[in-house]
């Protein structure tokens, strides 16, 4: 849930101000699969875990634009560790945008191959990146790197301040596939 643009931490509403964008969530939905034959499917698996609900909180720097990472654990066995990702949204035709019902704001997304990143390769709407690697060895990361990837949400700016006043979400959802 986002934004109440103006927003008066004391309760109330700040008079012809812009003093803050509060709560903003994007809900994350996951869906991993496997491209192929049933052969194929049951050879080459992924599995994704760490993966939750980006929370921006209280925006208030509308000057710089707003990054939430996280570190997840992205398994692939297919050899060389190699993966594909595609990313959809719930905004319209898939595109990466949040909503109050009556506005929308627009959001970027980032992945990276590896862990404690704060920027990365920018992902389109349902367009695949292909060619991925992860660097886990274990389904759950619990031997290995504890963490394998990183997604990075993104709002910019420009959209920031655009953006009007109300409580804004949407879902990204992420498709994962073997290579």
């Amino acid at each position: 849930m986002l934004p109440s643009l103006g927003a008066h931490p004391g309760g109330g509403r700040a008079r012809n101000t812009r003093a803050g964008v509060p709560r903003l969530t994007l809900s994350l939905a996951f869906l991993a699969a496997a491209i192929g034959s049933a052969q194929q499917a049951a050879a080459q698996k992924v599995r994704v875990t760490n993966l939750s609900d980006v929370n921006f909180g209280l925006v208030s720097n509308f000057q710089a634009d707003a990054r939430r990472s996280q570190n997840i654990c992205l398994f692939s066995n297919s050899t060389g560790g190699r993966y594909s990702i595609t990313a959809s949204g719930s905004g319209s035709g898939s595109s990466f945008a949040l909503s109050d019902g009556a506005h929308t704001l627009p959001y970027e997304v980032e992945w990276s191959d590896q862990s404690g990143q704060s920027s990365g390769a920018s992902l389109a709407p349902t367009v695949t990146s292909t060619g991925r690697v992860s660097a886990a060895t274990q389904q759950t990361c619990n031997s290995g790197p504890a963490t394998s990837a990183s997604l990075i949400v993104v709002l910019r700016a420009s959209s920031l301040t655009q953006a009007r006043e109300g409580n804004y979400s949407g879902s990204l959802t992420l498709l994962v596939a073997a290579e």
